[in-house]
């Protein structure tokens, strides 16, 4: 990731910032070392941790389980 300013963010922008940075399909914890390397707050890195063990083909597969374990959802 190039310049990213996600320590700075929300948790929603943070989260969307990694979501949008990484390859898809990727596991869980691909996901999760893809948000430590970003600098992601450790909310954000217990929110995708708390995640099912599984692979994940979109943004959509991500955010929906986000959502539902977390509150209403994201905006992303």
């Amino acid at each position: 990731m190039t310049g990213s300013a996600i320590p700075g963010e929300s948790i929603d922008l943070q989260i969307a910032d990694v979501l949008s940075s990484v390859t898809y399909p990727l596991n869980k914890d691909a996901l999760v070392d893809a948000a430590r390397e970003a600098g992601a707050s450790n909310e954000v890195l217990a929110m995708l941790d708390g995640l099912p063990e599984q692979d994940y083909t979109d943004i959509e597969s991500v955010t929906k389980l986000i959502g539902s374990n977390f509150g209403p959802g994201l905006g992303i």
